[in-house]
């Protein structure tokens, strides 16, 4: 992960062994830049997990020769062992293949006030796995700016099967009045999600 000025200049490096962050945020509390990731294929159904978590200046995460903390990639046996003592473990993490894309902080006041400084995120689904995980938005809980590690679902339904999905989560905001605006591109479609009752 690269940081340039607002000019476009003084390029440097902020955090390494990031796979594919695909969605990034800054938690307006703290001033933390965030991301969700994309992790590797290939090694089952069940690793490695996808996750979302909180980006440290120079933090290493593991691409490509660990991940989740200091598991070695059984494709690069040995690769890199000076520096499987320097891994970041991620703050959340998502199970594999979730294919979690944007995210974003909630600070509106029309869901219940718990969920004020929540992350959510769309996950947009798994293509190789046999049973097929994500293809929802999910709600990371953040207390004090400080992720605990889980998160649940927030909207699902889109999965009909293991052969078929009729929706995609990818894009993921918070409208003026404090509802949810997400899209999905199974159907090209934009919902959004309100509260009906404040009881």
């Amino acid at each position: 992960m690269l940081v340039f000025d607002p000019q476009g200049k003084g390029r440097r490096i902020f955090a390494t062994g990031i796979r594919n962050c695909v969605g990034l945020a800054v938690n307006p509390t703290t001033g933390d830049l965030w991301c969700s990731t994309n992790e590797r294929d290939g090694l089952g159904d069940n690793l490695p997990p996808d996750y979302i978590t909180r980006v440290r200046e120079g933090g290493f995460y593991g691409w490509p020769w660990y991940y989740m903390g200091a598991h070695e990639d059984p494709r690069h046996p040995g690769g890199r062992p000076d520096l499987k003592d320097k891994i970041t473990v991620p703050d959340v993490l998502i199970q594999p293949h979730s294919a979690s894309m944007q995210l974003m902080f909630y600070s509106g006041d029309q869901f219940p006030a718990d969920l004020q400084g929540s992350v959510f995120a769309a996950e947009h689904g798994s293509w190789n796995r046999a049973t097929r995980t994500g293809y929802k938005i999910i709600r990371a809980i953040v207390k004090n700016g400080v992720p605990t590690g889980e998160y649940e679902d927030f909207v699902t339904g889109f999965v009909l099967d293991d052969m078929s999905v009729w929706g995609r989560p990818v894009g993921v905001v918070q409208a003026k009045d404090g509802s949810l605006i997400f899209s999905e591109d199974g159907n090209g479609t934009i919902w959004r999600v309100s509260r009906t009752s404040r009881e």
